[in-house]
């Protein structure tokens, strides 16, 4: 079955009209443009996903964060730990891909021009 694509001048004529929502299924497809006209014009779009056309799926978005909250951080008492718990971060993180000079260099620019430091 052909599927109906959609523009932003399909979705100002529509809401010329007088249309005040769009179903959204397999076969009908928003460009980019026309989804944001939609938006913009207040156009009412139903679908199964309510994704943007463009939009990839992240599952790992909607995922319970591994990584600690801000209140479960203990705090910093002095400034070479927290040189070691971002420096343990980042390589945790990224691991061998950082050049373990670099990152020192970067973190204690960033700790140099900390307000508060």
């Amino acid at each position: 079955m052909p599927k109906t694509i959609y523009t932003e001048r399909d979705i100002e004529d529509l809401f010329k009209q007088g249309i005040q929502s769009l179903e959204l299924n397999d076969d009908i497809v928003l460009t980019e443009l026309a989804y944001e006209k939609a938006k913009q014009l207040g156009l009412k779009l139903g679908s199964e996903n309510d994704n943007p056309p463009a939009a990839p799926v992240r599952p790992y978005i909607s995922q319970q964060s591994q990584s600690p909250k801000l209140n479960e951080i203990p705090p910093v008492k002095k400034v070479d730990d927290l040189k070691k718990r971002v420096r343990d971060a980042v390589v945790a993180r990224l691991g061998s891909q950082v050049d373990p000079v670099l990152l020192d260099t970067i973190i204690q620019r960033v700790i140099d021009n900390t307000p508060g430091k």
